[in-house]
């Protein structure tokens, strides 16, 4: 018993230090989406308001951001998918 909870801490602290990875990579890519669209859109610091030009771009700068990124993530997924099919085809040829 007492060695099954001893194996099962650094399994838990492998899962942790996953999670801490995903969301710097997550915090690291709002904070490049919201810089990039901040200065592409944002250049009156005169109002209090954002204009509606501004407004609408950044909508159209993080909608565009948002098709990107999930757009990338559907091509890896169906890359890593051929790769593993390209493994297990080689490994049944053995």
């Amino acid at each position: 018993m007492v060695e099954t909870i001893m194996a099962a801490a650094p399994m838990a602290q492998g899962g942790q230090d996953i999670e801490v990875k995903q969301l710097r990579e997550f915090l690291g890519s709002y904070n490049r989406m919201t810089e990039r669209c901040f200065l592409d859109c944002v250049s009156d610091f005169t109002a209090r308001k954002p204009s509606d030009s501004e407004v609408s771009c950044s909508h159209r700068c993080l909608d565009k951001f948002l098709k990107v990124s999930q757009r990338v993530t559907t091509r890896f997924q169906e890359y890593q998918v051929q790769q593993n099919e390209g493994l297990l085809s080689a490994q049944a040829k053995r």
